[in-house]
């Protein structure tokens, strides 16, 4: 019954990250927590591969190093959008055809602001390569925004810009000409808050947690939330364990942690604003879900809370689906 219900849902995983430079093949079944084989045994039907840029030197080098692995990074992405049984998609319309059509789609991103290298015009690059989001921030302060983990390594106070810089203020306004959805994770709550202020479209979290059950500075609070169901946005929780449950381990904690996760968003500010972002191959996963195969775990603990097929699919997908194209219709 479970298993039926699950295979008849659009699972959409919208943060995984990919292995830099080399990694093992993305169509064998291997090492990898989300491959090919994987995403058809766990029935994941799209995933936002995400172009992940650590925070480094803002100089000229630094800068050029950033713009360069995040192309370079995103044309990855597109070649295992290509493999036999994929296919690259840069709208909602194309997510949901792929899925009737029994193909896997991949949707190309990018982690960390810094990637631009203080260019704007960069976005216009992402853009035409179908990137639909982009993190304001990894860890570390970069040239839009404050993080909420600052790199004491790279010389960062507390706070740098208060929040958003004036660089970041018109890379939102960029990102919403483009149809480039703004992810908020990594963020610290003054970006966040600025950016759902200054955002023309809904403001998404690709891979956050709860704070009030966990107190971890990644995780958003209840005033984040709330901002978040005001303005239509929405926060999918992620797997990885330390933001679930303080200082935990993956062997420590279950599906059951991020059910309760869901549970707590759900009930606080509304089924329409939840959903799943692993963070796969990035540190994501919890004991008996621990890489795309796995998947119907998840949905199994859902179903046994309470949650129907209508509420599931929203969780699974439709919900950011439904922010995708908001983003698609403010596009200029």
């Amino acid at each position: 019954m479970a298993h039926e219900l699950h295979d008849r849902l659009l699972i959409l995983d919208t943060h995984v990250d990919i292995p830099w430079p080399n990694g093992p093949d993305f169509t064998a079944d291997g090492p990898r927590c989300v491959d090919l084989p994987k995403v058809r045994r766990g029935g994941v039907g799209a995933v936002c591969f995400a172009a992940y840029v650590p925070q480094g030197k803002r100089d000229d080098a630094g800068n050029t190093e950033a713009r360069t692995r995040a192309l370079a990074m995103l044309d990855t992405i597109a070649a295992m959008g290509r493999a036999e049984g994929a296919v690259p998609t840069h709208t909602a319309a194309a997510v949901e055809a792929a899925h009737r059509a029994g193909q896997f789609a991949v949707i190309p991103a990018v982690e960390n602001g810094t990637a631009l290298g203080g260019d704007l015009a960069v976005l216009d690059d992402f853009a035409a390569r179908g990137v639909r989001y982009m993190t304001l921030t990894h860890n570390g302060h970069n040239a839009l925004a404050d993080a909420a983990i600052p790199r004491a390594d790279l010389g960062d106070a507390p706070t740098e810009h208060g929040g958003l810089s004036a660089l970041g203020r018109a890379a939102i306004a960029r990102m919403n000409d483009l149809g480039i959805l703004i992810d908020v994770s990594h963020a610290s709550k003054s970006s966040m808050m600025q950016a759902v202020a200054l955002s023309r479209t809904p403001i998404v979290a690709t891979h956050s947690c709860v704070r009030t059950l966990c107190d971890h500075p990644r995780n958003l609070d209840d005033e984040q939330l709330a901002a978040m169901r005001d303005t239509g946005g929405l926060i999918q929780i992620t797997m990885v364990s330390a933001f679930l449950k303080r200082s935990a381990k993956p062997s420590d904690i279950g599906v059951a942690a991020i059910a309760d996760h869901v549970d707590y968003v759900a009930q606080r500010i509304g089924i329409d604003h939840v959903g799943i972002g692993t963070d796969f191959d990035g540190g994501g996963g919890v004991a008996g879900y621990m890489h795309a195969g796995q998947t119907p775990s998840l949905t199994e603990e859902l179903i046994k809370r309470g949650y129907n097929e209508p509420a599931l699919a929203k969780i699974w997908g439709g919900n950011f689906l439904r922010v995708l194209r908001i983003a698609e219709e403010v596009r200029v």
